[in-house]
């Protein structure tokens, strides 16, 4: 393979990744050995186990396939522990420790720093149950995602970080933070973020509000084509 056909390969499945469309995305890596190509399919299969809840062996075997002393095989490897922890799926002993390590390495990176910090938090927060803890690393990579005009950073912050915010009472301050979060993610196109997006905030409003009705009839195509299992769930839960 010439080093211009993987610098298409790679483009292309990039841009497929971001649509949601991971086996095409995942079938153009699986011949190009290059550290961007095995960062980038072991990204790609994580993201089809995390929205489809399966492909967890592939997904293990590609960030295995990683230099284990890379930040980002360290935070995919957190990410995919974490990921077991919270859906409960038969969790390893030391998946806390390996999450933990794994986001402190990415939060000491800069060119991870937020990320990291992010991914810290969500930790904290939806794991130890810690939200003082949590909010400290939100505001930090809030912080990184403007200073670096990270969109998607920004949108995956505000996301967590509304829930405290309607937990404290503030409704529409809660709403304003949860709409940006959908429309930074429409803006960067990814089509799986902004369904998940949609069905959050399509919950936190009320049962006849048109606006509602909409997002779930939007995030329902999303999950049909893309085989979005627990935004799927999420929606029949919402219509029960």
């Amino acid at each position: 393979m010439s080093a211009d056909d993987t610098y298409a390969n790679v483009a292309a499945a990039r841009r497929l990744h971001v649509l949601g469309d991971w086996d095409h995305a995942a079938a153009l890596l699986v011949d190009d050995e290059s550290a961007e190509a095995l960062e980038l399919r072991a990204e790609v299969l994580y993201e089809r186990f995390l929205f489809r809840g399966d492909g967890i062996e592939a997904a293990a075997a590609a960030i295995a396939a990683l230099d284990p002393e890379s930040v980002q095989a360290r935070l995919l490897a957190a990410r995919l522990a974490y990921t077991r922890l919270l859906f409960k799926l038969d969790p390893l002993p030391d998946d806390y420790e390996t999450a933990e390590a794994g986001y402190r390495v990415a939060a000491a990176d800069p060119r991870t720093h937020g990320w990291g910090e992010f991914h810290w938090g969500a930790l904290l927060d939806n794991v130890r149950d810690d939200s003082a803890g949590a909010k400290a690393h939100y505001a930090e990579a809030l912080k990184a995602s403007r200073e670096e005009g990270d969109l998607m950073l920004e949108a995956m912050v505000l996301r967590h970080l509304a829930w405290h915010v309607l937990g404290d009472g503030e409704r529409e301050e809660g709403l304003r933070m949860l709409r940006r979060s959908l429309h930074l993610r429409s803006a960067a196109g990814m089509r799986p973020q902004v369904a998940a997006a949609q069905l959050l905030l399509a919950g936190e409003l009320a049962e006849d509000d048109p606006e509602r009705a909409l997002l779930v009839e939007a995030a329902g195509g999303a999950a049909d084509e893309l085989g979005l299992s627990w935004v799927r769930t999420g929606l029949e839960e919402l219509a029960a």
